[in-house]
C-alpha cells in the first residue's frame, strides 16, 4: 500500500479508527468514527495529475460557497464540503511522490443514491446543482486551474475518435461500422457550445463536470439536496455542461451499459423535474443562447460520452474498465440511443424549459 492511515491521519491531528467507505471509482475513500466525523480520501494521481492544483481549486471554491451559505442563513458545515487541514495548515498532505491524502468533514444525517428511486429526487438535484451555480456566478472562473484539459471539449473528442478510427488498434472496426457512422452523423452537433463560447455569447463559468445524481447527498429526513460534493472537476466550463451531462445520465430509461435497446429512451417525465429544480435557481443568471442551448446540451454531452466509449472500444478498452465481451460498445451503442430520442423530442423538450422560465 506505502502508507499508513494511523500516520497520515495522524498528520491531519486525527487520532482514530478508520475503515474503507462507499463505492467510488477513482479516489480511495475511507471514514473515521472522529467526533465530528471525517472523511479521508486518497486523491488517484494516475487520474489528476496535479493534485496541488485539484485542491487548490476545490478549497477556494468550498470557502466561498461557505460565504454565500452563511449570507443566505444556511449551514456552511452541512451545505459545502469543508476541507480538513494538516497539522502545517496545508488543504492536503503529500506522503510521497505517489500518496496524496485530503479530509473532509462528514455531512451527516444524509445519503446519496445511484439512480433516482423517484423523479422528485432528480427535482432537488436540479436544485441542488443549480444553486451551486448560483452561488458561484460571482466567482472569476478563469482563476481556476484546468485539472483536466479538454475535458468536456467536445469537438477534441470527435478529433479522438477519428484518431482511434485511424489506428483501429483493436482491430474490431469492421464490426462497428454502424456505429461509427452514427457518430460521424452526429458529429453536426459538437461544436454548438464550444463556438458560442469562444463568441462569448456562452459564457467562461464555474462548472462541477460530473453531475450525476449520485454527487448530491439528500437529507436523510427531508429528501432534499443538501451538499454537492466530489468537486475534483470543478473548473472552468459551460454551464451547460453541468445541466446535459447530469440528464445523460439522470433522465435515461435504463442503466448505462444496458444491452437490450429497447429499454432505453430520454425520459421527460425526469427531464421536467430537473430542469423545474435547476432553473428554479439559475434562469435569472442565464444568457439568452444559454436558454436556446439546454435542450441541446443533453445530446451533446450524451455523444460525447458515446464516442469516448466507442473510441476506448476500437482502441481496445484501454481508459473505461470493461466487465464483459463488448461493454464499452454496449455503452456507446445506448448513449447513442439516447442520443437519437433526445433529437426527437427537441420540441418538447424546449416547451418544459420555457414552462419554467
Amino acid at each position: 500500500m506505502g502508507f499508513n492511515l494511523k500516520e497520515v491521519c495522524e498528520k491531519f491531528s486525527i487520532e482514530t479508527e478508520i475503515e474503507s467507505y462507499g463505492n467510488g471509482h477513482i479516489n480511495d475513500t475511507y471514514m473515521a468514527n472522529a467526533k465530528p466525523q471525517i472523511i479521508l480520501q486518497r486523491i488517484n494521481k494516475n487520474v489528476f495529475h496535479n493534485p496541488h492544483e485539484v485542491m487548490e481549486n476545490i478549497y477556494n471554491v468550498t470557502e466561498h460557497l461557505k460565504k454565500k451559505i452563511i449570507e443566505r442563513g444556511g449551514d456552511p458545515k452541512r451545505e459545502a464540503l469543508n476541507v480538513v487541514k494538516t497539522r502545517d495548515g496545508q488543504n492536503y498532505l503529500q506522503m510521497d511522490a505517489d500518496n496524496f491524502f485530503r479530509m473532509y468533514l462528514f455531512v451527516t444525517d444524509s445519503v446519496s443514491y445511484d439512480v433516482a428511486q423517484d423523479p422528485i429526487q432528480l427535482f432537488h438535484a436540479g436544485a441542488a446543482f443549480g444553486r451551486f451555480q448560483n452561488m458561484l456566478n460571482d466567482y472569476p472562473a478563469d482563476s481556476l486551474y484546468e485539472t483536466i484539459v479538454d475535458f468536456h471539449n467536445t469537438p477534441e473528442r470527435v478529433k479522438q475518435l477519428e484518431t482511434a478510427i485511424a489506428g483501429n488498434a483493436s482491430g474490431r472496426l469492421d464490426l462497428v461500422k454502424e456505429e461509427v457512422d452514427f457518430a460521424i452523423e452526429y458529429a453536426k452537433y459538437s461544436k454548438m457550445i464550444t463556438d458560442e463560447m469562444a463568441k462569448g455569447t456562452v459564457p467562461l463559468r464555474v462548472t462541477h463536470n460530473d453531475t450525476k445524481l449520485n454527487n448530491v447527498l439528500f437529507d436523510a429526513k427531508t429528501g432534499e439536496g443538501v451538499c454537492v460534493i466530489d468537486l475534483d472537476t470543478v473548473m472552468p466550463g459551460s454551464i451547460l455542461y453541468d445541466f446535459g451531462d447530469a440528464l445523460r445520465f439522470g433522465a435515461s430509461s435504463g442503466a448505462e451499459d444496458e444491452k437490450d435497446l429497447d429499454r432505453i429512451w430520454f425520459d421527460l417525465e425526469k427531464f421536467e423535474q430537473f430542469a423545474k429544480g435547476f432553473l428554479g435557481e439559475v434562469k435569472d443568471c442565464l444568457t439568452p443562447k444559454e436558454i436556446e442551448l439546454l435542450p441541446v446540451s443533453a445530446l451533446i454531452m450524451t455523444y460525447e460520452c458515446g464516442i469516448r466509449f466507442l473510441a476506448d472500444h476500437i482502441n481496445g478498452d484501454v481508459y473505461f474498465k470493461v466487465h464483459r465481451e463488448n461493454h464499452n460498445l454496449d455503452r456507446a451503442r445506448t448513449q447513442f440511443k439516447l442520443v437519437a430520442d433526445i433529437e426527437s423530442k427537441f420540441d418538447e423538450m424546449k416547451r418544459i424549459i420555457e414552462k419554467y422560465l
